[in-house]
C-alpha cells in the first residue's frame, strides 16, 4: 500500500521543475517563428531562455528535483531517439573516401582541440565539451559528452554557446566560399557535412549549393552523428581508467559508462534491418529535439551568467581554433583526394 503513495510523492516532487523546463521549451519552439530566429535550433533557444529566466526571475528551489530529472533521464531519452534518424545504409552511401574524410576530420579535430586546450590552460572538462561539439554534432554532442566528463553546468552552457556561434557563422560563410574555392556540388556538400557543427546548420548551408550538395551534406553529417556513440563510450572508458590510475578507491566512484548510448546505437541497427513505419520516424523526429530541449532548459535553469563570464576568453579562442581546424582539414582532404 505504501508504494503508490511514494510514487505519487515522487511525481509531486518532480512536476514543478519538469513543468518549468517544458514551458521554456515550448517558448523556444515558438520563438523559431519570429523573424531572424528560424535559423537557430530549439535546443539553442531553450538554453538561452532558461539562462535568462534563471538570472532575471530566478528559479524556485522547489523546482530543483524536476530540473535535475530533465537534465538526466529526459535528456538521455532524446539522445537514444536520435538513432531513429539514421541507418547503416545511409552512412555507407557517402562512399569510402567520404567516410574517411569525415572520420579523419572528426578524430583529428578532437585530438587537436584537446592539445590546444592544454596549451591554452582551459579546464579539461570544458575542453572535451568543445572538442566533442565541434568535431561531432554541436549541442547534442556536448550534452552527451557531459555524461562522462561531469563538467560544471556553466561549462556546458559555454560549450553550447561556442559551437552554436561558430556553426552559425559557418552556415552563412560556406555558401559564399563555394564559388571562390571551386567546389562542385558533391564536394561542397561533403565539406559542409564534414565540418559544420549542427545538423540544422548543415542542411541550411549545404542546400544553398543545390539538391545534390544538400543530399551529400545531410548524409555525411549523419555519418558524423553515428560516431557520437563510440566517442562517448571511449571517453567513458578513458575516464574509468584515469580514475583507477589516480588511485580511486571503492568510496570514490569512477566515471559511469553511458549505457544509454548503446540504446542510440541499437536503434540505428534496428532502423537498418527492420522497416520502421514512417509515422514512427516522423514522431521520433518531432519528440527528439523536444526532449533534448527540455534537458538543455534544465541546464540553463541551473546556470549563472557571472560564472560564464568568469571563464574568460581562452575557451572562446579554443573554440575558434577548433572550428578553423575542422574547416581547413576537411577542405584540404577533399581537395587532395578529389572527393
Amino acid at each position: 500500500m505504501g508504494r503508490p503513495g511514494r510514487a505519487a510523492g515522487h511525481v509531486a516532487t518532480l512536476w514543478p521543475g519538469l513543468a518549468l523546463a517544458t514551458a521554456i521549451t515550448l517558448a523556444a519552439f515558438g520563438l523559431r517563428y519570429m523573424p531572424g530566429l528560424a535559423i537557430f535550433s530549439p535546443l539553442i533557444l531553450a538554453i538561452i531562455v532558461a539562462v535568462l529566466f534563471n538570472n532575471v526571475v530566478g528559479t524556485p528551489e522547489r523546482a530543483r528535483p524536476g530540473i535535475a530529472w530533465a537534465m538526466r533521464p529526459v535528456l538521455r531519452a532524446g539522445i537514444v531517439l536520435l538513432g531513429l534518424q539514421l541507418t547503416v545504409q545511409q552512412i555507407l552511401s557517402v562512399g569510402v573516401t567520404g567516410l574517411a574524410i569525415v572520420a579523419t576530420g572528426l578524430l583529428g579535430t578532437f585530438l587537436f582541440t584537446i592539445w590546444a586546450g592544454r596549451l591554452l590552460k582551459v579546464d579539461a572538462g570544458l575542453t572535451e565539451l568543445i572538442a566533442a561539439g565541434t568535431s561531432i554534432c554541436g549541442a547534442s554532442a556536448v550534452i552527451a559528452t557531459n555524461t562522462v566528463t561531469r563538467a560544471h553546468d556553466e561549462d556546458v552552457a559555454y560549450a553550447v554557446a561556442c559551437v552554436t556561434a561558430f556553426g552559425s557563422l559557418a552556415m552563412f560563410l560556406y555558401p559564399v566560399l563555394q564559388g571562390p574555392l571551386g567546389l562542385d556540388a558533391p564536394a561542397y556538400g561533403l565539406w559542409a557535412g564534414a565540418s559544420i557543427h549542427e545538423v540544422a546548420q548543415v542542411v541550411a548551408a549545404s542546400f544553398q549549393g543545390g539538391q545534390a550538395a544538400g543530399d551529400v551534406g545531410t548524409i555525411s553529417k549523419l555519418a558524423r552523428v553515428v560516431l557520437l556513440g563510440p566517442m562517448v563510450i571511449a571517453l567513458g572508458l578513458i575516464a574509468v581508467r584515469r580514475g583507477r590510475a589516480d588511485g580511486a578507491s571503492a568510496h570514490q566512484p569512477s566515471a559511469p559508462i553511458p549505457w544509454f548510448v548503446f540504446g542510440f546505437l541499437g536503434l540505428i541497427v534496428l532502423n537498418s534491418v527492420v522497416t520502421i513505419p514512417e509515422s514512427v520516424k516522423t514522431a521520433g523526429a518531432t519528440v527528439t529535439p523536444f526532449l533534448l530541449s527540455v534537458g538543455l532548459a534544465g541546464m540553463g535553469l541551473s546556470m549563472h551568467i557571472g560564472n560564464l563570464r568568469a571563464k574568460g576568453l581562452r575557451p572562446l579562442l579554443l573554440g575558434t581554433l577548433s572550428w578553423l581546424f575542422i574547416a581547413g582539414t576537411t577542405l584540404l582532404l577533399i581537395t587532395l583526394l578529389g572527393a
